[in-house]
């Protein structure tokens, strides 16, 4: 079955919030934010701004009628500004308008009075003056200290992982429209319906049932859309709610790119502790996550940090230490890996640190310290249909590590100013949401008299092929042609408490609820059946290919003819299914647990080429085995996994997100922040699923891809740095993303620029 939305996408006939028609008297707001990173409110000038042309309102923090707070874990967060600010881009107010042009120019206009307050940006420096979030916290596996001096080698280091903006396609956006009966609709671009629901109803001082949220899709979230699509809904059901018409709230992408928050930038310590033949005896690492001016989610994603700091190693003595480090920047926020990517980077670096030590091959000690069953992380999990092995041994015998690695040596022996680089990524990432109780979903099935199927479920499309999933599982299990189903808008009055379309488990959750769903209204239609055709065990019967079958032969009766009789008979057609996922919980008082439902394993071969004399670079090939369980549709899994790539490689190794001083955000657009382009994709890209036909959780014995591959991209980063090593044998490069082109230069020469910053 193909994509279900790819034609409508690509004739541009796909509605998004923009393409729905206009309500009449449709107003629009725009944002005035803070100027400065920290500081106390004196004075906010809202007059001008008021009587400018087509302004119909200004509203500030002191119009709220609810409760001026969205913070998501902790209640830290202002919908708008009241007395002090604490980055650039933090709303202050909202100007409401007959015309978006009208709008931004009178925001424009409003003058704050700002006292400045000294500012931090650093993480490290936040955590040395005591500005953290929440409390830090610790993992703990074996015992670390006394291994040290065991070790034939102990390796030290540090490692700086940057940001990185999340680029959807289309911007945070919103519009509300009030109803009748103190009611009102926003339809948002969120992967959090219930969140934009729960926190709207909170600012107008209303209950969840008087807020509906609809969302029919949204043009990409990666994350971004996954707790900061809620303020610009409040503010745009804040606007509607004061004015009685309809307001829509549109981000432009400069808007959107100051305003809203990141990929969390970390800095690492770490500590690796081997034999003198790579064999890994103890690993501590020290996390400091640049969360921003507040929480957000920043909690969870250093929790999942925390999680997957040993990656798909066994290592018996672990120490991990993580702290949500509070700075004036813009607050960082979910992308696609939740932290995770920043805790493999950690490990990828003080493996490759140990592995220059030992003038090893990286990929050899890697091979000696995979997981195997019954392996324990240091959370406490125990490792369960484990992968990874199987994994590397298909790398190895599909690619040939050694090989690759003896041509390379032989090019680079015969190449003076171009050098190529390898390295191996393998990848262990858990499914579920870590917080526990968020691994529930509901879905709502009807079938119509004419044999057709309407699908609710809490899930959000955004890109990542979910219509297609759903539709898919839910044909299968009915029996039935996919034509028959219809994927409805998500909406919080069909679905409710909904968690978020986010950590990979969408498909998961809602297809396991879907499944739950459609086996209550198979049940009811088999007990029917057995009646009708005399047959005394319902279990022989079933549905294909739109035939009703008893011990697999046809017995004459159609889909629709079992549909048409089920009606006259008065069987419910409709059913309601909720899902939560088996065996997980975690414990954070004792940091043990089984937060994961399973793990996705697999590895990627990068190879590089690397101009040492330009700093450019092409990333010649990426060759990955994945461990997909039983793909429900393999070309949405094949786009999700060389999507996730093309960011993972744009993480390390172009997007360089830049601020001053002052906190203002130099790449600030797409002319002054780089993304991957084609050009920049390397044209050999092989991607080979590993048959795994163990039970697994996931609708049909399907795996998760959303996020997993993200990581594969790591490795650009230490094929890089192995291609550099080429070029000076010996040097001790930074652990420091991205690695660009001008910070190539600026490693491989760092004298010549030391000379050259002298001279200016």
């Amino acid at each position: 079955m193909n994509r279900i939305d790819a034609a409508a996408h690509t004739r541009g006939e796909s509605l998004f919030l923009d393409d729905m028609p206009l309500p009449s008297g449709m107003l629009y707001a725009s944002v005035f934010s803070s100027p400065v990173m920290h500081g106390n409110i004196i004075r906010l000038q809202l007059q001008e701004a008021r009587l400018a042309k087509g302004v119909v309102a200004v509203l500030s923090s002191k119009d709220i009628p609810g409760i001026n707070q969205i913070g998501s874990i902790i209640q830290d967060e202002e919908l708008l500004a009241q007395s002090k600010v604490n980055y650039i881009g933090q709303p202050v107010a909202v100007v409401v308008a007959e015309s978006q042009r009208a709008a931004r120019n009178a925001a424009k206009i409003i003058l704050a009075e700002i006292e400045e307050l000294p500012a931090v940006a650093d993480p490290k420096e936040a955590f040395e003056k005591g500005y953290i979030i929440d409390a830090p916290r610790t993992f703990t596996l074996g015992d670390v200290d006394s291994l040290w001096q065991k070790c034939d080698l102990v390796a030290e280091g540090s490692c700086d992982t940057g940001g990185q903006e999340h680029v959807y396609l289309e911007t945070q956006r919103a519009r509300a429209v009030p109803l009748e009966g103190n009611n009102i609709r926003i339809y948002s671009s969120t992967q959090s319906p219930s969140a934009v629901q729960h926190h709207a109803a909170k600012v107008l001082g209303l209950s969840s049932h008087n807020v509906e949220v609809e969302v029919k899709r949204i043009g990409g979230g990666f994350g971004g859309k996954e707790d900061q699509a809620t303020p610009w809904a409040c503010m745009a059901a804040l606007a509607a709610w004061i004015t009685q018409r309809p307001v829509e709230l549109v981000l432009q992408r400069g808007e959107d790119m100051k305003m809203t928050g990141k990929r969390h930038p970390y800095k690492s310590d770490f500590k690796m502790g081997v034999t003198k033949d790579g064999v890994i005896l103890s690993y501590e690492v020290k996390h400091y996550q640049n969360s921003g001016a507040v929480a957000d989610l920043s909690t969870a994603v250093l929790e999942r940090t925390m999680f997957h700091s040993t990656n798909c190693y066994y290592i018996p003595n672990v120490r991990i230490f993580g702290v949500c480090c509070k700075t004036n920047l813009p607050p960082n926020t979910a992308f696609r890996g939740f932290g995770a990517p920043q805790g493999m980077f950690a490990i990828e670096s003080a493996i490759t640190k140990v592995a220059e030590k030992l003038n090893m091959p990286r990929e050899e000690i890697q091979a000696k310290n995979l997981l195997a069953a019954n392996n324990a992380f240091p959370y406490g999990q125990i490792t369960e249909d484990c992968s990874i092995r199987t994994v590397w041994e298909k790398v190895e015998t599909r690619y040939t590590l050694q090989k690759i690695r003896k041509r390379m040596l032989s090019f680079n022996k015969s190449h003076f100013e171009t050098k190529k680089g390898i390295a191996v990524m393998p990848i262990c990432f858990g499914i579920s949401f870590t917080t526990t109780y968020m691994n529930q979903a509901s879905a709502l099935v009807y079938v119509f008299t004419d044999g057709s199927v309407s699908v609710s479920t809490g899930g959000v499309e955004m890109g990542q092929g979910l219509t297609t999933n759903i539709t898919a599982i839910a044909a299968k299990a009915l029996g039935i042609n996919h034509n028959r189903i219809k994927v409805e808008a998500t909406n919080t009055t069909r679905i409710a408490n909904m968690s978020p379309s986010a950590a990979s488990a969408t498909t998961l959750l809602n297809g396991n609820a879907l499944l739950l769903a459609v086996n209550q209204i198979i049940d009811r239609l088999k007990s029917l059946l057995a009646k009708e055709l005399s047959i005394s065990d319902k279990e022989k019967i079933s549905i294909a290919n739109e035939k009703v079958l008893c011990d697999a032969h046809d017995t004459g009766w159609t889909w629709d003819r079992l549909i048409h009789t089920a009606h006259q008979k008065r069987i419910n057609l409709s059913a309601h299914g909720f899902f939560a996922t088996p065996k997980i919980w975690f414990d954070k008082m004792k940091e043990k647990g089984s937060p994961f439902a399973y793990h996705v394993y697999g590895a990627a071969v990068i190879e590089v080429t690397l101009d040492c004399l330009r700093g450019v670079y092409t990333i010649d090939s990426v060759k990955i085995v994945h461990d997909l369980g039983r793909p429900l549709n393999e070309t949405v899994d094949r786009a999700q996994i060389e999507g996730g790539l093309a960011q993972g490689l744009g993480w390390m190794a172009l997007e360089d997100l830049r601020f001053n001083d002052k906190g203002q955000l130099l790449s600030r657009d797409l002319a002054t922040y780089k993304v991957p382009d084609a050009y920049f994709m390397p044209d050999d890209i092989e991607i080979e699923f590993l048959a795994n036909e163990e039970s697994l959780p996931g609708p049909y014995g399907s795996k998760a891809v959303g996020e997993p591959p993200f990581m594969y991209g790591i490795g650009v980063f230490f094929a890089l740095r192995d291609a550099m090593r080429a070029f000076m044998p010996g040097n001790d490069f930074d652990f420091a993303t991205p690695l660009t082109p001008e910070r190539v230069l600026l490693q491989l020469y760092p004298e010549y620029v030391k000379r050259i910053s002298c001279k200016c």
